[in-house]
């Protein structure tokens, strides 16, 4: 199996699973919000990503995935500045959110293609300006839809969540494991037992 992302969280997560896999990025430009709903954004960038590298990779099983943090309509990606990451937490600041991971995995050679996306709604504490500035000092918010990650110092700024940890964190596990039964067993990842 291929994972077609860097990010060290998936990568962790996707250890858990027992599966062995290496890791090849994808250099697509990911598409922003726009007249896409938050769940087809992620499953669009989940779905360039996987097929990106599947096209390298054509006998490989590929899981593309994309995370974003939306509220409403608005969709809050990765902050460009801190200036900007304070703002998004602000505005995150005592409401709830949802964070929704696209997930698509593809093997050419056996035209195999699925695709699911997975909701974990988000509530934050109401914050003071001082506790959302602490959080941003403290953290490495740059890198993360909605500038925050929930596994650190994630009880500074989180309430509750309702859905998957695993999937706030960057790859719902529960719903992946679940689409990867779903794959003919000539293609599951080695070491996965399901």
């Amino acid at each position: 199996m291929i994972l077609a992302s860097a990010s060290p969280r998936r990568q962790e997560l996707l250890a858990r699973l027992g599966v062995r896999f290496r890791v090849v990025t994808s250099s697509v430009r990911e598409i922003g919000a726009g007249v896409l709903a938050p769940h087809e954004v992620c499953l669009a960038n989940a779905g360039a990503k996987a097929m990106a590298v599947a096209r390298r990779h054509p006998g490989a099983l590929v899981l593309g995935a994309d995370t974003e943090v939306a509220m409403g309509v608005r969709v809050f990606g990765k902050p460009r500045n801190r200036r900007e990451a304070v703002a998004f937490l602000t505005e995150l600041a005592g409401r709830t959110h949802q964070v929704i991971t696209g997930v698509c995995l593809v093997c050419l050679d056996r035209h195999v293609r699925l695709s699911f996306a997975e909701t974990t709604h988000v509530t934050f504490h109401p914050l003071t300006a001082r506790q959302v500035n602490a959080y941003v000092r403290e953290t490495d918010p740059l890198d993360k839809a909605g500038a925050y990650a929930i596994q650190d110092r994630g009880e500074w700024i989180v309430e509750g969540i309702e859905g998957s940890l695993s999937n706030v964190i960057g790859l719902p596990l529960g719903a992946l494991r679940e689409a990867l039964r779903q794959l003919p067993a000539e293609v599951r990842p080695a070491g996965w037992t399901g």
